[in-house]
């Protein structure tokens, strides 16, 4: 009785340890998959100054509707160039009839990351095509098959398919900001 009940406590202990060593190993991973995170920047000429506006209630949630406006206060956005905030390949460049999108682009970053700008005015940039951070992919527009717009850019981060709170030159934009953001996209 006394062997089967050590022999017990060996496959225990042993379980155990193969758990903690499984935990630890898990635990090693995380930051290695947090780091994946491209280095976004702004999807705007450097030094360029834009007010980005992340809304309780946007759709798609944690998504930012950037504008630009001139010494008076006024919009000036219209036209303006949208830059890509991290280098990849352009997986989608469309203009969507079946949602608010208008011309749309999408760049694909590695590891799960992906960038959508929406609204453009001009799409410069095709599927397939490689882009560096800081290529011209389109300009800031209006368009949408079912709503009318004023200019902005429509911007998204999103991991594995999912829009995540965008990182954008290390400020973390969680729901309900607005504020200024000068651009170092250089």
């Amino acid at each position: 009785m006394r062997v089967r009940l050590a022999n017990t406590r060996q496959r225990v202990f042993a379980g155990f340890a193969a758990a903690a060593v499984v935990a630890v190993g898990v635990l090693a991973q995380a930051p290695a998959a947090q780091a994946a995170r491209p280095a976004f920047r702004m999807p705007f000429i450097c030094d360029q100054t834009w007010q980005g506006n992340n809304w309780n209630g946007h759709s798609p949630a944690h998504s930012i509707d950037w504008n630009h406006y001139d010494a008076n206060g006024n919009p000036d956005d219209l036209g303006r160039r949208v830059l890509a905030s991290a280098g990849g390949t352009v997986l989608d460049s469309y203009y969507s009839t079946g949602s608010g999108y208008g011309n749309t682009i999408v760049i694909g970053h590695g590891d799960g990351w992906q960038t959508r700008y929406a609204h453009l005015k001009v799409r410069s940039v095709a599927k397939g095509d490689h882009v560096n951070m800081g290529t011209v992919i389109g300009e800031v527009g209006a368009t949408s098959a079912i709503y009318n717009l004023s200019p902005h850019l429509h911007y998204e981060q999103k991991l594995n398919g999912n829009v995540v709170v965008s990182v954008v030159q290390g400020v973390t934009w969680s729901d309900g900001l607005k504020r200024n953001q000068k651009s170092t996209n250089c």
